[in-house]
């Protein structure tokens, strides 16, 4: 049995897909978006996330670091050299105080479905199941599919949270077992795409043609970003896009927030988008006429 890197296991979520759902957060992805909301998701290995405030000044985390990577200033206060710090949780583990936090475990399928089976009357009830998210989860291509055929054994009802910047392949072997895809759209002209992403949405767009072909449930999911991809000529190539699918497909139209920019900090990173302030009800209605007028069914919010 494959082991999967996860950083968050959310239960009682409402944002991920119908119903009431379980959802697992996968580490690593192959883009970077800088208004990223789970910044901590895109390493592939674990992370390191620091909260200053409830350090108390013992300075255990000193002594034992095996790469001297934790040191004090002459106030006392403790500094963490991020190019020497390999991430082995040693300090986590030291950190009683919980200042120092480790992002990201190895769980074992059988792990996952213990929490997520003792949910299962609240799926039934409301319609949900199990949301795999990230970070990009088919990254973990091994994991994922042997997770979600755990699920279809126990007849729990899945969805996937995919950038779409993967193999088809990998599209292939996990199709069998998805009940749903939350599809996420960045921006439709390449080079914007590539410089804000460090990735090509040539793969992301054919992806998403193949799969809508199959006729499989998708929900598309188009965060708005001031200043990136919210004027309305790049609204209306949205819309356009979208309508061009083989089949039709509700859209989510997501308001960005800066709700993620403490994680940054805590992570040693700098929040790029800090002066971004979010679009008003009155633009997100305006972008959801837009979109409307392609003949798309579209929701403002998760």
């Amino acid at each position: 049995m494959s082991t999967g890197l996860i950083f968050d296991i959310k239960r009682f979520s409402i944002h991920d897909g119908p119903g009431i759902r379980t959802t697992v957060f996968l580490k690593g992805c192959p883009l970077h978006c800088p208004w990223c909301h789970n910044p901590e998701s895109q390493d592939s290995k674990p992370d390191v996330m620091l909260r200053p405030s409830r350090c108390i000044g013992c300075q255990a985390c000193i002594d034992v670091c095996p790469e001297h990577a934790i040191t004090a200033d002459e106030s006392g206060s403790v500094i963490t050299d991020r190019a020497l710090c390999v991430r082995c949780g040693t300090c986590t583990d030291t950190c009683y105080a919980e200042a120092r936090e480790r992002i990201g475990e190895e769980h074992t399928v059988a792990e996952v479905m213990k929490t997520v089976e003792s949910d299962l009357d609240f799926y039934d009830e409301s319609g949900g199941g199990v949301t795999l998210s990230g970070g990009e989860p088919l990254m973990q291509q091994g994991f994922v599919v042997e997770l979600l055929q755990a699920c279809r054994k126990r007849e729990i009802r899945t969805a996937v949270d995919t950038s779409g910047a993967v193999s088809w392949k990998v599209f292939e072997k996990v199709l069998p077992y998805t009940n749903l895809f939350l599809y996420d759209i960045k921006h439709m002209n390449e080079s914007v795409h590539r410089d804000a992403t460090g990735v090509s949405n040539r793969r992301i767009l054919e992806n998403l043609r193949r799969l809508s072909a199959t006729g499989q449930d998708i929900v598309l999911r188009f965060a708005v970003i001031p200043g990136f991809n919210d004027s309305d000529e790049h609204i209306r190539q949205t819309g356009e896009f979208a309508a061009s699918l083989p089949h039709r497909h509700p859209l989510s139209i997501l308001p960005y927030h800066a709700a993620a920019a403490d994680k940054y900090k805590r992570l040693g990173q700098s929040y790029t988008l800090g002066e971004t302030d979010p679009p008003g009800d009155e633009r997100m209605a305006e972008i959801s006429s837009i979109l409307e007028g392609y003949g798309l069914e579209v929701k403002t919010g998760g």
